[in-house]
């Protein structure tokens, strides 16, 4: 099966400034990736040019074999879920109407749109009865990023993009996020690119790891071998983990 995403020989660059520097990556059908890695080592652009938020300085980013550049870009970000650390819940729109905006906009009726945002709803333990008709306000940061996720799947994307989406939450609460994700993750079945700079998250989360440093790949192993990943940037990682 051919790779979901892949990016060949990317550069990105920014007024002369690289961000990516000849970046080649392949992300492969039904696998939890995580792009970990130090604050500005290029993760996040990552997923912004997967998703067509950037285009390339040099090379091509391909999803399912084609460039993004020959994407209608609206199709493209609508095929792929996508949740972010601070959320981005329209303040006011209701829980169920923020779930069900993609497919909305995809033309579902209302009826299928319903069944679905209930669906999601009880996937992420929130009773519809309750949750649906709540303001964002309304909601905790755990429910909130809960909802967040949901929303990323409503209309059923084989790709989903997560950028920190844990990160603001408090320690507990994030650690009951981390746990949920990684049951539904293995029911969900679907390709995700998840970017951490916790190398305990990663190592929870991932299948693979890929981590980064200075906008290229130190490290891209199998989530079981990084522990034994030997350059110094991996290192540096693996010694957050000793008490």
């Amino acid at each position: 099966m051919p790779p979901l995403v892949e990016f060949r020989a990317v550069t990105f660059a920014i007024d002369g400034h690289v961000i990516l520097n000849a970046f080649n990556l392949s992300i492969e059908p039904g696998e939890t990736l995580v792009l970990l890695g130090r604050s500005g080592s290029g993760k996040t652009t990552v997923l912004r040019l997967i998703n067509g938020l950037l285009f390339p300085t040099r090379g091509a980013v391909f999803v399912e074999g084609r460039p993004t550049t020959e994407w209608d870009p609206i199709r493209l970000k609508r095929r792929i879920g996508y949740a972010i650390q601070d959320i981005g819940l329209f303040p006011h729109f209701t829980v169920g109407a923020n779930v069900g905006l993609v497919p909305r906009l995809e033309g579902w009726p209302p009826e299928r749109i319903g069944a679905r945002v209930d669906e999601l709803l009880r996937l992420f333990e929130l009773a519809p009865s309750e949750f649906v008709t709540r303001y964002p306000r309304q909601l905790s940061g755990g429910q909130k990023q809960r909802v967040g996720i949901a929303r990323a799947l409503a209309a059923d994307p084989d790709l989903l993009l997560l950028d920190e989406p844990f990160g603001a939450l408090d320690p507990v609460t994030r650690v009951e996020a981390q746990r949920q994700f990684r049951n539904l993750a293995s029911s969900l079945h679907k390709t995700t690119v998840f970017v951490t700079h916790d190398v305990r998250e990663a190592l929870l989360l991932g299948t693979r790891i890929v981590l980064m440093r200075g906008g290229e790949i130190d490290t891209d192993v199998a989530a079981g071998a990084f522990r034994n990943a030997g350059t110094s940037e991996a290192q540096a990682f693996l010694s957050c983990l000793e008490p």
